[in-house]
């Protein structure tokens, strides 16, 4: 007797997840403590610089003499300068001042950068020569020396700091760009664009530029840190934000005739300025772990 046997083989497959690069960058982001913990701090300072004139307790610029020079205390949590104001209130305010500064010269840096490094690497020939060169003799001066060097010509004040820290950040962003370039256009993609007959616009935003986002984000946040540290240097010096400012770079200058008899007028703005930059460079080096390929594969 012949028996029959039917056997019911049932598969069940498992959909395939979408990938999305965000979850993934989020899920490789949480992986870098320090960067993790350094972009809440950076997030906290640009909430403090929306609302931090409005959530002082004092008035910034309103000096009160029968309070000058006085120490951390419940009422001035960070003490009074020369002129009686609070410096817990000037430090809040000034936040916008160093962050907006800092935020824009590197926009504009970034920006001019950005497009020579495309122009420079794609075109190649004379132009590639010309912005090469003259990002060489950029480079040769120190970017504070540049700043000076700028600001002596256009004039002191918050406008041509911003002109001054943008000028010395092109050649950086120009020459990083122009790397990035010189390799994505000699990939199968571009030859292929060009083989149809794609613009060069089209190709340098379409296909290389996209390319280059990576490492512009990382350096970007790096160079935020170096913005304020010249920022600050050349309102320190007498260049930038006047005096009456709450600027952190102008706090420092005022405060440093009383770093022997009040010592918290120089440490409280410098030790924002410390903070800050250190909080930028962190979440750089972060971004670069996680963004960059080259690292990625170490």
């Amino acid at each position: 007797m012949e028996v029959t046997r039917e056997v019911n083989h049932s598969v069940t497959v498992k959909p395939v997840k979408k990938y999305s690069p965000l979850k993934e960058f989020w899920k490789n982001w949480k992986r870098q403590k320090t960067a993790f913990w350094a972009s809440f701090f950076i997030l906290l300072l640009i909430l403090i610089a929306i609302i931090g004139p409005y959530i002082a307790p004092y008035d910034p610029y309103e000096p009160n003499y029968n309070e000058v020079l006085q120490g951390p205390s419940k009422d001035h949590l960070a003490g009074t300068d020369e002129y009686g104001r609070d410096i817990f209130s000037r430090l809040l305010a000034g936040t916008r001042i160093s962050l907006s500064v800092s935020f824009l010269s590197v926009l504009l840096g970034a920006i001019g950068g950005t497009i020579l490094g495309l122009l420079s690497g794609y075109f190649g020939g004379w132009l590639d020569r010309i912005i090469m060169r003259t990002s060489d003799v950029l480079f040769a001066f120190p970017d504070i020396l540049l700043a000076i060097a700028i600001i002596a010509i256009l004039g002191p004040g918050l406008k041509n700091v911003v002109i001054a820290v943008a000028v010395f950040s092109v050649p950086s962003f120009a020459r990083l760009v122009r790397g990035a370039t010189l390799e994505g256009k000699e990939t199968v993609f571009v030859e292929a664009a060009k083989s149809i007959g794609a613009s060069h616009s089209r190709i340098m935003l379409k296909h290389i530029f996209p390319e280059t986002l990576g490492s512009l984000i990382v350096f970007i946040s790096m160079r935020i840190g170096t913005a304020i540290l010249a920022a600050s240097s050349l309102s320190f010096l007498g260049l930038g934000a006047s005096p009456e400012t709450p600027d952190w770079g102008a706090m420092l200058s005022l405060g440093r005739d009383y770093l022997g008899t009040a010592s918290h007028v120089v440490m409280m703005p410098g030790i924002a300025i410390f903070l800050t930059v250190l909080a930028f460079n962190l979440v750089g080096d972060g971004l670069r772990d996680v963004l960059d390929p080259k690292t990625k594969n170490e």
